[in-house]
């Protein structure tokens, strides 16, 4: 799944890995990769310092799976890397060497996360299209839900059909989180001819913005906080939603067609 957000600062990488772990403690196998190459910060929030990053991959030779490591709660991720004297840019060739090593991870995990770089890029809509689903980060804020908007639209441009899910992050009051959707379900049932999904809300918990600062997970330094719990219940809800997962071959071939068509 690729997740994503219309703009950064709305929690996006810290849901990721929240969510990652709560699947892995729920007997998945699972694995985060960090996407926003060059500006990652999933080591980051979990306090730790890789040894290689994704960026590696295409600039030495070795395999994705010497890049896999393991942080906090046991997930296995990769990392993105940050202050890349470079902007890096997904070519064809790049693509063709991610495609060829990614073969080798797909029967090994459940779930394959890739927390994708905030805005709209066209690499990252490359991903997020190829992937099995996509799960949108916003906060009720009115310019976090105009640019997630925005997001989707281009999404749908590139796979109208694609399961789009909705969270919404930081929610200070009770109510805020179904209003937020409903207006985002509207616009794009009347502008984009789009069904969204909402995944569920995190409230907002003083307790997340000590973990990022402590550099540890929530659901593992708060397990009994406010987001902890919402967090349980959300990945329950996500467990039981049934999802149209398609083949590697199909993710690798749709990944390609936009590369070679850019």
């Amino acid at each position: 799944m690729a997740i994503a957000s219309g703009k950064g600062g709305v929690g996006k990488s810290n849901f990721t890995i929240n969510f990652a772990i709560k699947l892995k403690e729920q007997g998945k196998k699972v694995l985060l990769i960090d996407f926003d190459i060059g500006m990652g910060n999933i080591d980051i929030l979990l306090g730790v310092v890789p040894q290689r990053t994704i960026v590696d991959l295409f600039t030495q030779s070795i395999t994705i799976e010497e890049l896999i490591e393991i942080g906090p709660g046991d997930i296995a991720y990769i990392s993105g890397g940050s202050g890349l004297s470079e902007i890096f840019n997904l070519n064809e060739e790049r693509s063709a060497c991610f495609s060829q090593q990614f073969k080798k991870l797909v029967h090994t995990y459940d779930f394959i996360l890739f927390d994708m770089g905030a805005g709209i890029t066209k690499d990252t809509l490359y991903f997020m299209a190829s992937a099995d689903e996509s799960i949108i980060i916003t906060t009720p804020e009115p310019t976090s839900i105009t640019d997630a908007y925005a997001v989707i639209k281009h999404l749908c441009y590139f796979d109208h059909g694609l399961p789009i899910q909705m969270v919404i992050n930081r929610v200070m009051a009770k109510g805020t989180a179904e209003d937020t959707f409903l207006r985002m379900q509207k616009a794009a049932i009347r502008f984009l001819n789009k069904e969204l999904t909402l995944l569920g809300s995190l409230p907002d918990d003083p307790k997340v913005m000590q973990s990022v600062l402590d550099q540890i997970p929530f659901v593992i330094k708060e397990q009994m906080c406010p987001a902890s719990k919402a967090m349980n219940r959300m990945v329950e809800k996500y467990l039981n939603i049934p999802v149209k997962t398609n083949s590697p071959a199909s993710f690798l071939a749709k990944l390609k067609s936009f590369v070679t068509e850019r």
